[in-house]
C-alpha cells in the first residue's frame, strides 16, 4: 500500500464526509450558499492551516479506534471545520455528527508534531453546533436534561433521596435485570447505568467556611467541591481536606460556589458555561489565596481555561485569567510545594496499584508523573502501567450519556487493560472516569477496589490500614 492509500497518512477527502446514515453531499464548481458557521468565534483558519495532515493523531484518537472512520477523527473533523468554513459543505446534521463522536480527550493535542491547538478548534465548533443546527427531540430532551440537572448541586440534591430509594427498595436491580431501558432510550440507560450506589454520605454538605492548618500553617488555599464530586465522592472532599491541612494548609470552602461549568463548556453550552464560570469567580473574590485546588482532572482543566471561557467579557477577562493562574490539580500542588506529613504503609505487604490517567489531567493540563511522584511516597506502593495509558476510557464529561456506544466499547477496552496489570487498586483522579469504570467492571463481572489518590494519601497520612 502506497503512503497515499494508508487511512492513517493520506489527506482527508470531501467524500469521507459521507457515512452510511448521511444523505448525498453535493459538491459544486461554483460556490454555493450553504449554511455555514456564523461571525461568533468561529474556528480560526490559521489554526486549521497548521494541520499537515500526517494523521499521527489517528492512532491516538479514540472515536477513530472505535468508529474507524476518516470524518472522526481530528485530522477529518479539521478537514470538515475548513470546508464549513469555506461554504463547501453546509453546517447541518449530516456533518455536523462527527464533532458530537470527538470525546475531547485531547489525546491529539499531546500526539501533533505540528502542535495544532485542535482543543481550541473543537472549543470554538461546539458552541457554534449548538447555536445553528436543530437536534432531534430525543437530543434535546436528554441534553435539556442533563445541562439542567447535572451543573446544579443543589438540584441535584433533590434527587437524592428519591435515587436513594430507588436503590434500597431494588428497583435499580429490576430495571438492570430487564435490560429493557437501555433498548428503549439508549441514553437515559447509559445515564442509569453509571449511577453509583449511594450512601448516606451523599446527603452531608457539612464543611466550615475556613479549615486550619495542622501544625505551621504553609499556604492558604480554597479548595472547590464540584457537582458529582460533592454529592456522589463526599469521601473524597473529606479525604482531600485532611491531606491538605495536614501538609500545612488553611482550607477556604466558600459556602456559595457552585459548578465550574466544566460539562456544559465541552458541549458546547456557551452562555451557561459563561455564566457558571462568572458566578465560581466571584464565590472565591478577595479569599487572599495561594491557589484554587481542585481534585477532578475535568473540572481543574476548565478552570484553568477561564482566560478563554471569558475572554470577550470586558468585566471579568482580566478577573478570569487571574484566577486561572491560581489553579492546581491537588496533586500537581503536592508535588510542587512538597508533602511534610508523615506517611504510614496502608498494607502489611507490597501493594500493586495502576493509576488511571485521566485524559484532562493527562492531555488537558500535562499532568502524569506528578501523581505518580506523590503516590510513590506511600510505604509499601508499586506502581504498574497499563497498556495504552493514555487512551480515554469513554466518559469525557458526559459523552458516555450521549455516544453510549462508543463509550462502551472504550471503557470495556479500559477496564481490561487495567486488570492485565495484575494490579490490586485502581487509582482514579477524575469522579467520571470512576463512574465510567465502576460500570464496565461490574458488567464485566469484575471487582477491584477503586480509590481518588487523596483517598488512599489520607489512609497513609492517618496511619490506617486498607
Amino acid at each position: 500500500m502506497t503512503q497515499s492509500e494508508n487511512p492513517q497518512t493520506r489527506p482527508a477527502k470531501l467524500e469521507d464526509i459521507q457515512t452510511e446514515e448521511s444523505p448525498e453531499i453535493p459538491t459544486h464548481e461554483a460556490p454555493l450558499q450553504f449554511p455555514t458557521f456564523d461571525s461568533k468565534n468561529p474556528p480560526q483558519q490559521d489554526i486549521i492551516d497548521t494541520c499537515v495532515h500526517c494523521g499521527f493523531c489517528l492512532a491516538t484518537c479514540p472515536s477513530y479506534r472505535v468508529i474507524g472512520k476518516e470524518m472522526d477523527s481530528p485530522r477529518g473533523r479539521i478537514y470538515l471545520m475548513d470546508a464549513i468554513n469555506k461554504e463547501d459543505v453546509p453546517l447541518e446534521p449530516a456533518t455536523t455528527q462527527h464533532f458530537d463522536t470527538c470525546l475531547g480527550c485531547l489525546a491529539c493535542v499531546t500526539t501533533c508534531p505540528s502542535g495544532v491547538a485542535y482543543d481550541r478548534l473543537i472549543a470554538a465548533t461546539r458552541p457554534q453546533v449548538e447555536r445553528n443546527v436543530e437536534r432531534s427531540w430525543r437530543d434535546r430532551f436528554i441534553r435539556g436534561l442533563i445541562f439542567s440537572l447535572f451543573p446544579y448541586p443543589r438540584r441535584l440534591r433533590w434527587l437524592l433521596a428519591p435515587l436513594f430509594l430507588y436503590q434500597k427498595l431494588g428497583l435499580q436491580k429490576l430495571v438492570r435485570a430487564t435490560g429493557l431501558l437501555p433498548k428503549i432510550f439508549p441514553r437515559l440507560g447509559a445515564m442509569e447505568s453509571i449511577l453509583p450506589q449511594l450512601t448516606p454520605d451523599a446527603f452531608r454538605d457539612n464543611f466550615p467556611t475556613v479549615i486550619p492548618a495542622q501544625g505551621e500553617k504553609r499556604y492558604r488555599v480554597g479548595v472547590i467541591l464540584g457537582c458529582v464530586q460533592r454529592l456522589f465522592f463526599h469521601p473524597v472532599n473529606e479525604a482531600t481536606v485532611r491531606v491538605l491541612t495536614a501538609n500545612g494548609c488553611e482550607v477556604v470552602i466558600p459556602p456559595s460556589q457552585g459548578c465550574c461549568a466544566a460539562l456544559p463548556a465541552h458541549q458546547g453550552q456557551e452562555a451557561q458555561a459563561q455564566s457558571l464560570a462568572r458566578q465560581l469567580i466571584d464565590s472565591f473574590a478577595g479569599m487572599d489565596l495561594d491557589a484554587v485546588i481542585i481534585n477532578a482532572a475535568g473540572c481543574g482543566h476548565t478552570l484553568k481555561e477561564y482566560g478563554h471561557i471569558l475572554e470577550d467579557d470586558p468585566e471579568y477577562r482580566e478577573k478570569a485569567a487571574n484566577f486561572a493562574a491560581k489553579v492546581r490539580d491537588v496533586q500537581e500542588f503536592l508535588a510542587e510545594v512538597g508533602m511534610t506529613a508523615d506517611l504510614h504503609p496502608v498494607s502489611d505487604q507490597e501493594l500493586p496499584i495502576v493509576f488511571q490517567d485521566a485524559c484532562h489531567l493527562l492531555h488537558g493540563q500535562q499532568i502524569s508523573l506528578q501523581p505518580r511522584q506523590v503516590l510513590q511516597q506511600i510505604p509499601n506502593i508499586r506502581l504498574r502501567e497499563p497498556v495504552d495509558a493514555a487512551l480515554c476510557c469513554g466518559s469525557a464529561g458526559v459523552y458516555n450519556m450521549l455516544q453510549p456506544q462508543v463509550a462502551d466499547e472504550l471503557g470495556e477496552q479500559k477496564v481490561e487493560n487495567l486488570f492485565d496489570t495484575g494490579a490490586e487498586l485502581i487509582v482514579s483522579p477524575n469522579p467520571g472516569c470512576s463512574l465510567q469504570i465502576q460500570k464496565h467492571m461490574r458488567l464485566q463481572g469484575k471487582e477491584m477496589p477503586l480509590m481518588h489518590p487523596m483517598e488512599l494519601l489520607d489512609l497513609s497520612i492517618r496511619g490506617q490500614k486498607l
